[in-house]
């Protein structure tokens, strides 16, 4: 089997996690250089050259290229991300920052979020690299900062700033590849949407007081109280887009189990009877979504608050913008709206790639490898990835995609991204390598 010994990218992967690159969000934090100097090293001792980014202290993206012969043929990048979400360590099992091997199972946060692919990739490039590898079309390897928080210091500012860098024509990033059994076999999600991630806030105001005195009062914390409850209540229409219809007709469902899938109308009737992590991936799908993650107020016990702001995690569908997400919370709130005040993020829209190209049947193939009688089928991706900069900055033609074992299914992968106990089978990584090796010599020649 091509690739490397299963220990090579455990251990990779392993001290990935241990380096403990969480972005909250603030500029200060990430301190991704740790986890590019790792893979830096990684890849200098098979004499690999790797140009190294840092557009603020400690934000480190990586970037290692094995040249094409032929500079008409199609390049190729493989890109990662090596920062990782906050964790609250009281609720996991073991360690999320201890990369332990546990009964065939490496734990830690970023361990399917995305260290699987981004330390698979390294040691396929590696492996590749030293193998002797001369593809016509050239092959990229991209580690990026800062993806967990849009990607300011990461992809945004590489395909801004130094796009000849990293310029390609194609992209593979996460996630999919998780195997679904369906009624015509095993199917591979691919990723060739996403919705834009457009985070908002709610600003409300109450006149503040003293705290003994509550009867009457205008408490700022009461009314986004209420606030929070009407989003999350709200439940407007869902919207079946293309690449959903196309995502349910691939997994060959009969017309019974289709047909709802595919109906405005009671559609979240059909979700509170799904599996929870279908449920909630079908929901997100046919929906721009308003969370309410963070919320913000109150000086002191004894003083009734007249300011609370509450941040919202907003993901809108393709042909949504900041018109929609205004429209969607004023229904929501109804005669609560005069009392609030409604920031609208960055305009960061839905991007997609079209499916079927040459990549699509080298990435089927490849996953043959696995799945004999699978087939790949388009999905929306219900969050964001680096993807969209590279579609937009450099028109690069990009997918999410990955492949795991059957060890782990949709549920139990819904449930760990930026969840508890994260962990990834080491079969999974070791079908990585495999998979980004015959990519590489199917695709680039």
């Amino acid at each position: 089997m091509p690739g490397a010994a299963p220990s090579e990218v455990v251990e990779l992967v392993q001290q990935m996690i241990r380096n403990k690159c969480v972005n909250d969000g603030s500029a200060e934090s990430g301190e991704e250089v740790r986890n590019a100097s790792l893979l830096a090293d990684y890849l200098h001792g098979a004499g690999i050259d790797v140009e190294r980014y840092e557009p603020a202290l400690g934000r480190t993206s990586l970037v290692a290229r094995i040249e094409g012969s032929d500079p008409d043929a199609p390049s190729l990048c493989l890109l990662g991300h090596t920062d990782v979400v906050p964790v609250n360590e009281e609720r996991w099992t073991h360690d999320p920052f201890g990369g332990e091997l546990i009964d065939g199972y490496v734990w830690g946060r970023g361990a399917i979020d995305m260290f699987n692919l981004t330390g698979s990739m390294a040691v396929a490039f590696r492996n590749l690299a030293t193998s002797g590898f001369k593809p016509k079309g050239t092959l990229i390897y991209i580690a990026v900062a800062d993806e967990e928080a849009m990607g300011l210091y990461g992809a945004e500012h590489l395909t801004a700033h130094e796009a000849d860098a990293v310029r390609c024509d194609y992209l593979i990033t996460e996630s999919g590849g998780m195997p679904m059994p369906s009624p015509a076999g095993i199917r591979l999600p691919a990723l060739v949407e996403e919705k834009g991630p457009m985070w908002s806030r709610i600003k409300v105001r109450g006149t503040p007081g003293h705290g003994s005195m509550p009867f009457g009062t205008d408490n700022a914390i009461v009314t986004a109280g209420e606030v929070v409850r009407r989003l999350a209540a709200h439940r407007p229409p869902a919207r079946i887009g293309e690449t959903w219809r196309s995502f349910v007709a691939g997994l060959g469902f009969p017309e019974e189990m289709a047909g709802p899938l595919l109906q405005p109308e009671g559609f979240d009737d059909v979700c509170a009877v799904l599996p929870p992590g279908l449920a909630k991936m079908a929901h997100a799908c046919t929906h721009t979504t308003i969370t309410p993650t963070v919320v913000k107020g109150g000086d002191k016990t004894n003083i009734i608050p007249d300011t609370v702001e509450i941040e919202l995690d907003v993901r809108v569908l393709p042909g949504d913008g900041a018109a929609q997400i205004r429209e969607q919370v004023a229904d929501a709130l109804g005669d609560l709206m005069p009392a609030v005040e409604l920031f609208v993020g960055r305009e960061d829209t839905a991007t997609s790639s079209p499916a079927g190209t040459p990549l699509w049947e080298a990435m089927t193939r490849a996953a043959s490898r696995f799945y004999p009688d699978a087939s790949l089928v388009p999905m929306l991706m219900p969050g964001a990835s680096d993807a969209r900069w590279f579609r937009r900055n450099v028109d690069a033609v990009a997918y999410g995609f990955g492949i795991f074992s059957t060890n782990l299914g949709l549920e139990q992968l819904s449930a760990m991204g930026h969840g508890d106990d994260e962990r990834v089978d080491v079969e999974s990584l070791d079908m990585a390598v495999e998979l980004w090796d015959a990519l590489a010599r199917d695709f680039l020649g």
